[in-house]
């Protein structure tokens, strides 16, 4: 006889009915933003003066919202979606209504138009993993 699921996955499939953050990371293909904005932070955290994903504002499956202090002192509520990233505000967990700036692809983007000193500090750590690959070849 055929049948059209598997009975393993019935019992995980379950388990999703009972907990409704982890039935909406069900699908392969969903990203859960919250998941990608800590990649982001983790990203650039050494070229910035602070970065951490809100707690006060909520995320969804396709947002999630990231404060950052550039090391010019300046504070930023940006947020983070499939479209990219973008300023939503300028102080922490802050979202102003309307004048939203462009969509960047990337955080480096976003932060290369916002931070001289994230271009320097870029620079300067790419320069240092430029040298240990050298340095590393030579020996």
């Amino acid at each position: 006889m055929e049948v059209d699921y598997n009975p393993a996955e019935l019992t995980i499939n379950s388990i999703y009915d009972s907990d409704s953050e982890l039935r909406d990371m069900e699908g392969a293909e969903v990203k859960d933003m919250r998941l990608e904005a800590e990649a982001v932070v983790n990203d650039v955290l050494f070229a910035v003066s602070n970065m951490f994903v809100s707690k006060n504002l909520s995320c969804a499956v396709d947002m999630a919202y990231i404060n950052v202090e550039i090391k010019e002192g300046t504070r930023y509520c940006l947020e983070l979606t499939d479209a990219g990233l973008r300023v939503v505000g300028f102080a922490f967990d802050q979202v102003d209504d309307g004048g939203h700036s462009q969509y960047h692809e990337t955080i480096y983007s976003l932060l290369d138009s916002l931070s001289p000193a994230y271009r320097e500090a870029f620079g300067n750590a790419l320069l240092r993993r430029l040298e240990a690959l050298k340095n590393d070849g030579q020996s």
